[in-house]
């Protein structure tokens, strides 16, 4: 991954991001191996420098991508996982299977079609790809390196280290990890894993975390031991990011946006008596919102929008600023956007120019599918297995079989979501991805964390919610 994707230093102005293989049913292997990686690094970063439990949110809809995502989320050591936008009632026995280094079998949705399409996944056919724990050193062939890499010779720009260094790219291990804390009260006993090659102790299973908008579909996940999670996310509809579509007659409010009913609002006591810890999200930011959660009985609270906006976020420093900064002029506003998502759920947009809310920013920008994270599996005509995605060029769409009036107002919500981190990718004629921002709906914990539109750290969030700012800021 250094010698093909790195640049030392960043790109220059005007450069762009070098293509990556696209997760496909066949010959999928280099794209499965980078998220394996990718997801291993993010965890892996993400535990660093403290002993907290740290936690990965995936989507059910991006079918490909979970089984390679969980496993590497898994050897990174992650401690609990949350799987929603859909049905997530094999993602318990599939975290299983991974941590005793099992081959899975995934089934695919074939869009358009009732027919599956069973694709497997072998974690230990991964780790042979990636020679784990050869303890070979450096493979470009330079001073100290092995011999089978295609660079050589002392100069080449090696970036291998020694082989008694465990941490260089080629000889990964992986090594006990220190105990965490535990996010639930209680843990089951898991068989060890199947010993493999640099693996030095057995993987961890993580908790499974099912978010869901409803106790209806967490008793169903509860009744069967093979599906039942250790804990439920009940997400309502103001949640940020994408959301379950209302239950009943599908209907739209003057502003376009879904409109929820009754039905749609979640029986707590009924959530209770499923006995399994469920926590609170969507308009939860508050301490008098977190003492009220658990008084119905939940564990606790799931908060988005209020990190999403604090300075250690992930969102480029000026997109930040300039949603508070609209937030405290009143003048923010966060739409439930029923067409955004290709994967066809309700998805909030927070409305701010430059970025793909504005009309004039989405009707300029050429539409292209060159990641392809949401694109869906179909059946050709000819039968092979074929790849569609309702946000990518218009006449595309239309070629794989797929309606034009699908297409309607769909972001582009893979090259979107990267450009509101700052990793946008630079277009033909000099044009760069423009971002695309989402929030939940309830922006009121920034009357109290930020009154001025300024800046506040995540530390701040936590001791607001818990109720030790004023003790804190006393000390």
């Amino acid at each position: 991954v250094l010698d093909r994707f790195y640049v030392e230093g960043g790109l220059v102005p005007g450069e762009r991001f070098r293509a990556q293989p696209m997760l496909r049913v066949e010959r999928g292997e280099l794209a499965e191996l980078l998220t394996v990686l990718g997801n291993f690094v993010e965890v892996w970063l993400a535990k660093e420098g403290h002993r907290a439990p740290v936690g990965i949110n995936y989507l059910e809809k991006i079918q490909l991508a979970l089984a390679p995502g969980l496993f590497g989320a898994i050897l990174a050591g992650v401690d609990c996982v949350l799987v929603g936008a859909g049905v997530p009632g094999h993602v318990p026995e599939l975290t299983r299977q991974l941590t005793r280094m099992r081959p899975v079998s995934i089934r695919l949705r074939l869009e358009g079609t009732e027919e599956d399409y069973v694709h497997t996944f072998d974690p230990a056919a991964v780790l042979g790809r990636t020679r784990l724990g050869t303890d070979q050193g450096c493979q470009c062939g330079g001073p100290g390196g092995g011999q089978g890499g295609r660079r050589g010779g002392e100069g080449s720009g090696c970036r291998g280290k020694p082989a008694q260094d465990t941490r260089q790219v080629q000889d990964i291990r992986i090594t006990p990890l220190a105990p965490t804390a535990r996010v639930l009260q209680s843990t089951t006993a898991h068989p060890p894993a199947t010993p493999v090659t640099g693996i030095t102790t057995p993987l961890r299973r993580p908790h499974v975390l099912a978010i869901v908008s409803l106790p209806l579909l967490a008793g169903y996940l509860a009744r069967d031991e093979a599906t039942v999670p250790d804990g439920f996310v009940i997400e309502t509809h103001g949640a940020g990011g994408h959301s379950a579509p209302p239950r009943g007659k599908w209907q739209l409010d003057a502003r376009g946006e879904p409109l929820y009913g009754p039905r749609d609002h979640p029986d707590l006591a009924k959530m209770a008596k499923i006995n399994i810890p469920f926590w609170l999200a969507g308009g939860t930011a508050h301490p008098q919102r977190l003492a009220a959660a658990r008084a119905l009985g939940a564990a606790g609270v799931q908060v988005g929008s209020a990190f999403a906006l604090c300075e250690e976020s992930g969102l480029q420093p000026g997109l930040r600023q300039a949603l508070r900064n609209r937030a405290h002029a009143q003048q923010l506003k966060v739409r439930n956007d029923p067409k955004a998502s290709p994967a066809a759920f309700p998805f909030k947009v927070a409305e701010v120019p430059g970025t793909l809310s504005d009309p004039v920013v989405r009707t300029a920008r050429r539409r292209v599918c060159d990641l392809g994270y949401l694109r869906a599996p179909y059946r050709t005509a000819g039968g092979a297995i074929g790849y569609r995605c309702p946000a990518e060029p218009e006449a595309a769409y239309r070629r794989k079989g797929g309606s034009a009036s699908d297409t309607e107002g769909r972001l582009c919500l893979c090259n979107g979501l990267l450009a509101t981190a700052g990793l946008g990718q630079r277009q033909p004629r000099g044009q760069d991805e423009p971002p695309v921002l989402t929030l939940g709906q309830d922006l009121d914990f920034l009357s109290d964390l930020s009154p001025d539109g300024g800046p506040y750290r995540a530390i701040e969030v936590v001791r607001w919610l818990t109720g030790t700012r004023e003790a804190a800021r006393a000390h």
